[in-house]
């Protein structure tokens, strides 16, 4: 009898050996930046990207409570009403880690995003869109947190 969890561990060795062949798809192989993701400060997050500072924009809104009660679960969201838009990112500026999510988008979807991230602390929060032909902009709001996420 074959059991759900032979199935999934047969499913990841063939995934990994198509991965080590280079048969998988581009987008189906994760690529991430680990500095960025490892960024103390908005100007080392936009050079470990490659990008220059971002600006403030009415194009480019940010959701979220004004309060939230449990820094382990807030609810966030970006959208751009921008044209072009390739990548949308969260930042919460005093977490250990200031990037908090990351999202590519394509012409194909509506750059309008929402997640959950965790908030050591009160802090202020980013949704930054970047475009493809390199327009870095940004929103900004504080979300005050009653008890935090990131261990405290």
């Amino acid at each position: 009898m074959t059991h759900r969890r032979d199935v999934l561990v047969r499913g990841a060795a063939v995934a990994a050996a198509l991965a080590g062949l280079g048969l998988l798809p581009r987008a189906a192989q994760a690529a991430w930046s680990q500095a960025a993701f490892e960024a103390k400060s908005m100007a080392e997050l936009m050079k470990a990207l490659g990008h220059a500072a971002p600006a403030e924009s009415k194009d480019v809104t940010l959701s979220g409570p004004d309060i939230a009660e449990n820094g382990a679960v807030v609810p966030v969201g970006a959208a751009s009403t921008l044209p072009g838009v390739k990548r949308l990112l969260l930042l919460v500026e005093k977490n250990p880690n200031m990037l908090a999510a990351l999202f590519d988008v394509t012409d194909a979807v509506e750059p309008n995003i929402a997640t959950r991230v965790k908030m050591g602390q009160s802090s202020n929060v980013f949704a930054v869109a970047i475009t493809g032909d390199g327009k870095v902009l940004y929103a900004a709001k504080e979300i005050k947190v009653t008890l935090g996420g990131c261990g405290g």
